[in-house]
């Protein structure tokens, strides 16, 4: 069980009545003494994604990101929607630390700054440990086998000379066997990754942050080169690294009926602003027409 952000609480009578709802029988001394210590570090501890005050300027003063904050709890899993350019690509390149924002914007990962005030940290390789990401283009060698192409997620707890040597101790292979078999890969182990279809490379992407024991999974239009079958596939696959390996899941997406049926979050971005969070049956045909045609959307949770 994970606390959504919706639960943080600074009152101390309420956090004293949701002590009761979890079931929690302390004194009233402890739940308040409990209330204070929560609100004082509850909102980070609790936090899979912490992001504040998220802003990238580029040429001319033109904003892809303006002003993001966004907080995402453990064991969520959240679509980002939105038209093209609206800044999804962005923000979760942002979030894993391939870019910087301008200055004063900050992105949290588990507790981990990822940047600090526009700068990205000086440890972000060992946050990136965490954190699978999944591209449109799949991102395998094609060169490399299947098998090859999925070790490459533990290739960060290896010593140098076995990542250059490209030598695997058994422990990773059989990581790697167990992982083709969950994605339903593994009688193609020995296949090179470029004879692949496109669904069976995002079946290796996938299983390859497996192997990487990611604690979370960001997806950038992972079906949209995708036909029906297979994107349902690889969504369903997702969504067991969320409900089986209690993986946060971040993955944006353009197809509006696949948002709303895998995921209980939507986040919708417009010109760089988010401007709706919440479930996907708050957003009715009008807004989706709204989002997408660049309008404002009618809804009135949108996110504050």
């Amino acid at each position: 069980m994970f606390i959504h952000y919706e639960y943080y609480y600074t009152d101390v009578y309420t956090m004293t009545s949701k002590c009761h709802d979890l079931g929690l029988r302390v004194s009233y001394v402890g739940q308040v003494l409990f209330a204070r210590a929560f609100s004082s570090i509850g909102k980070f501890v609790m936090d899979a994604i912490h992001i504040e005050n998220l802003n990238k300027t580029v040429a001319r003063g033109r904003k892809l990101l303006d002003g993001i904050d966004l907080r995402v709890a453990p064991g969520e899993m959240v679509a980002i929607i939105g038209a093209s350019g609206s800044g999804k690509s962005t923000l979760l390149r942002h979030i894993a630390g391939f870019v910087t924002g301008d200055a004063g914007s900050n992105v949290r990962v588990y507790r981990q700054s990822v940047q600090i005030d526009g700068r990205i940290a000086r440890n972000v390789r060992s946050i990136r440990r965490d954190v699978g990401f999944v591209f449109q283009q799949f991102n395998l060698v094609g060169r490399l086998s299947l098998e090859t192409n999925v070790l490459l997620g533990c290739l960060a707890r290896l010593p140098l000379w076995r990542r250059l040597l490209g030598l695997f101790p058994e422990r990773e292979r059989a990581l790697a066997v167990t992982a083709m078999t969950e994605v339903g890969m593994a009688t193609h182990a020995a296949q090179r990754a470029d004879d692949l279809s496109g669904g069976q490379q995002q079946r290796a992407a996938i299983a390859r942050v497996l192997v990487q024991q990611a604690r979370l999974l960001l997806a950038d239009e992972p079906i949209a080169s995708l036909d029906p079958r297979s994107a349902v596939r690889v969504l369903e696959l997702m969504r067991q690294l969320n409900t089986a390996h209690d993986m946060t899941v971040l993955v944006s997406l353009h197809q509006i009926d696949m948002a709303r049926q895998f995921c209980p979050r939507i986040v919708a971005l417009s010109q760089g602003r988010i401007v709706y969070d919440g479930p996907g049956s708050g957003l009715s045909d009008d807004d989706l027409t709204a989002l997408y045609e660049g309008r404002a959307i009618s809804v009135a949770k949108a996110a504050a």
